[in-house]
């Protein structure tokens, strides 16, 4: 066998072993739940809470928190990201309260208290599961789905085949793939990915307005990110820069809250653009053009 051969056999097999490695460990790569005990109590400081917990068709335990105001205006499904669990996450839930909205909170399967094999399609129908029993009690024109990072992509396919009044994405991704192609480009991530989760092929369907929420600064999923998504449903789409943001610390920017303030309490205005400068052209061969 010819030395070329031999080293390029190697080679095949290293490379075909690190993807199966990849496959059956990426579990344990994107996810990074914090279990908690069944007994928990949660708590947070000036904040009205109840807790449920919902059993879906194959026997899981979906726990959720519901954040509670005074005559609320609607209702935001804040699904979060890919870490800890809703105890920790809770504490964000102030930012769409103290704007007159109740906040409802969930673990996907294996965080917090929620229980359930998860996969893709499980945490989907979870959370259409979620979003039903919302609008059991609240029109559609009232629910505000709100993704950040990982949840971004479920909240998108929610939007996509649901009528909710608006659609909030903070530091999207274009999908999951493209995220972990980033750090092994290399790798077949496109086969070997259970959670693709193509938040560009689901926001081409999404009706309701859209309002993306990026920092500049973000490391993990660039802002690049969201100007591509931003262009593929554009006549609903805004796009929000939070200057210097990173990918955790947005919260901590008075421009984000700016900009969510605007986001929960503005209402879309129809444009009227016969007398405007719309579609004027510049003509860059005149002077003082």
């Amino acid at each position: 066998m010819p030395n070329w051969l031999y080293i390029l056999l190697i080679v095949l097999a290293v490379y075909s072993g690190i993807s199966v490695l990849l496959y059956f460990l990426q579990e344990q790569l994107l996810f990074k739940p914090e279990k908690l005990p069944k007994d928990f109590q949660f708590f947070y400081e000036h904040q009205e809470t109840e807790e449920y917990n919902l059993t879906t068709r194959d026997g899981a335990i979906i726990n959720g928190l519901h954040f509670k105001t005074e005559n609320p205006k609607g209702v935001v499904l804040y699904l979060k990201g890919n870490s800890k669990s809703i105890k920790g996450w809770g504490k964000f839930a102030v930012d769409f309260t103290r704007n007159g909205y109740d906040v409802i909170m969930v673990d996907y399967r294996g965080f917090g208290k929620s229980t359930g094999k998860r996969s893709q399609k499980k945490i989907k129908n979870d959370l259409q599961f979620v979003y039903n029993r919302i609008k059991e009690k609240v029109n559609e024109k009232h629910i505000i789905l709100y993704g950040r990072s990982l949840g971004s992509g479920f909240a998108t396919k929610l939007a996509s085949v649901n009528s909710p009044c608006k659609l909030i994405l903070e530091a999207p991704y274009y999908s999951l793939t493209k995220v972990t192609a980033r750090y092994a480009p290399f790798m077949p991530f496109s086969i070997i990915m259970k959670y693709p989760l193509p938040t560009y092929k689901w926001i081409k369907y999404v009706q309701c307005p859209i309002h993306i929420i990026h920092g500049t600064n973000d490391t993990l999923i660039p802002f690049k990110t969201s100007v591509k998504l931003s262009k593929i449903n554009p006549k609903r789409t805004r796009l929000y820069t939070v200057i210097d943001g990173g990918h955790k610390n947005l919260n901590n920017f008075e421009s984000y809250h700016e900009m969510l303030d605007e986001i929960l309490n503005s209402k879309p205005i129809e444009q009227n653009l016969e007398n405007s400068s719309f579609k004027v052209i510049h003509n860059s061969k005149r002077k003082n053009a």
